[in-house]
């Protein structure tokens, strides 16, 4: 799968097309629903970092609380899975 600036570079593109309103209405849902999977993609990845970030930042001050982080990559894993 393509990485994250990959994917955000796909969805400006889709959002670009999509506001300069030139394409048929089947090509408009296309592109939206398209939009849409890279928009949740991104979010999947950002998620994740944010997870490794308050980890990391955590065990920077002494603390070892991975519960919280342990439930942000237990939604991603739930989200890939379709659940």
């Amino acid at each position: 799968m393509a990485n994250f600036e990959e994917q955000l570079t796909a969805l400006e593109s889709v959002v670009e097309r999509l506001e300069r309103g030139e394409l048929s209405l089947d090509e408009s849902v296309r592109l939206f629903e398209e939009g849409v999977k890279l928009s949740n993609a991104c979010k999947k990845e950002l998620e994740a970092a944010e997870g490794k970030i308050q980890l990391l930042a955590e065990r920077g001050a002494g603390g070892m609380k991975t519960a919280i982080n342990l439930d942000v990559e237990e939604d991603v894993e739930e989200s890939e899975d379709g659940e």
